[in-house]
């Protein structure tokens, strides 16, 4: 790649990872969000994980056609439709506040979903492109990640700040986070408009697939991938959203009633703050490590890690170091004395923070003209991070918060063999150009 090609690359690239910081900053508002609904109408935590939900199940009704919308118009007009209806999601989460509505919330969730699922669709593939695939397509997603976690450290420290004590948090109280989203959403539409994003030869792929008698659904380490990348999803939220009802859940969690709220926003957020330093450390070493190895040991620590979490005692506490915010708003430094399977729970941020590129760079080796419909096929599969934080906290509502972490086991599991075995191209007899 000539150095005039990497300049022209640059400024696509900076926008690229801008979107995937917004992807986290809105979606990583709906699962801490679900102390909040718990507060307000009194619902469970399977309910309160509906807002959570609502998003992510946006994936499964967009994926395909995201996918579509990217083949058809390309990766900018897709990029600022999604911004529109990822303002409009917002807007309406923020109308629900006003009509103190638990229906209308769960429709903006869903609205900011379709949204997500469309950003999605475009960061990823453009970024893998930009990097040329292999081991450099995976690093520039995991810069991208990086960004990524840092604004979702950001969302759950605010929520559990603005929510205060549990049992008066509404969702009036956490408008200047939804201010923050609309801004974010308004600047960069404008930006984007202004900036030029080189455009892959999509139409001339499209009709070349639709003459194949093959399609992406033929590549068996795909179609696995597509599973891996919605269980991923599930662990990466549902890891933190539990964690963070368990430690808002004074007598559950034996914490102080009138700091829990507080303090369960900054635990989470400190796991989002791990998530940052582990994508900068697989950023830093991905163009050296393969995307197989790194998912292989991710997934192998996150086990060990889920295990001590459960077997621990909840009357064994430690003191953990937290990102948290000071009197005059700044985020710093702190501390909390928190049960020690709450910090097992929070170190898995560091495995959780890699599987991503690793899995998306893994589904899509050697696919060729089949990238794109990969990509929304993908983006479909992403709605397991609504599914299985749903399915643990119904757990969690019959068999206790640290139970439900049976879930996570199972999905990181799956994640290890998908590393070891289902990640293998098979299908390699498949024409691709």
């Amino acid at each position: 790649m000539t150095q005039q090609n990497q300049k022209n690359q640059l400024v696509p690239i900076i926008m690229m990872i801008l979107l995937f910081g917004m992807i986290s900053f809105v979606t990583n508002l709906a699962a801490p969000m679900g102390i909040v609904l718990k507060s307000q109408f009194g619902v469970s935590n399977f309910m309160g994980m509906l807002g959570n939900f609502g998003n992510f199940i946006a994936y499964a009704c967009m994926g395909i056609p995201a996918g579509m919308l990217l083949q058809k118009v390309g990766y900018k007009k897709t990029a600022l439709i999604a911004i529109v209806v990822g303002f409009v999601g917002v807007g309406i989460q923020y109308l629900s506040g006003h009509a103190e509505s638990f229906a209308i919330y769960l429709c903006g969730a869903f609205v900011a979903g379709l949204s997500m699922c469309m950003l999605n669709t475009v960061v990823n593939p453009m970024l893998n492109t930009l990097g040329g695939g292999g081991k450099k397509g995976n690093q520039l997603i995991q810069i991208g990640g990086s960004f990524n976690s840092l604004c979702g450290t950001i969302v759950p420290i605010l929520v559990g700040a603005l929510a205060g004590e549990v049992v008066k948090a509404n969702i009036t109280d956490i408008y200047p986070i939804m201010y923050i989203a609309m801004g974010i959403f308004a600047i960069v539409f404008v930006v984007l408009n202004l900036v030029s994003i080189p455009e892959p030869h999509i139409e001339k792929a499209t009709k070349s697939v639709l003459k194949s008698a093959y399609s992406a659904w033929s590549f068996r380490h795909l179609v696995l991938g597509a599973v891996a990348v919605g269980i991923y999803v599930g662990v990466e939220v549902g890891v933190p959203g539990t964690l963070m009802m368990f430690l808002a859940d004074a007598e559950a969690s034996e914490m102080n009633p009138d700091t829990a709220s507080t303090t369960a926003g900054f635990v989470v957020g400190t796991y989002w703050f791990l998530m940052l330093i582990g994508r900068f450390i697989g950023a830093s070493i991905a163009g050296k490590v393969s995307s197989k190895t790194m998912l292989t040991a991710a997934s192998a620590l996150g086990l060990v890690l889920v295990l001590g979490a459960m077997f621990s005692s909840i009357s064994t506490k430690v003191s953990m170091p937290i990102i948290q915010t000071g009197a005059t708003g700044g985020i710093s430094m702190g501390s909390a004395e928190v049960p020690i399977a709450a910090m097992f729970l929070v170190l898995i941020g560091l495995c959780t923070s890699v599987m991503w590129g690793g899995i998306f760079n893994l589904a899509v080796e050697g696919l060729g003209k089949y990238t794109a419909a990969a990509s929304g096929i993908f983006m479909t599969m992403v709605c397991g991070g609504g599914i299985l934080p749903l399915i643990q906290n119904a757990v969690a509502d019959k068999a206790g918060y640290i139970s439900s972490y049976w879930v996570v086991f199972a999905s990181l599991a799956y994640l290890l063999y998908y590393a070891l075995i289902g990640s293998k191209n098979v299908n390699k007899d498949i024409p691709v150009e």
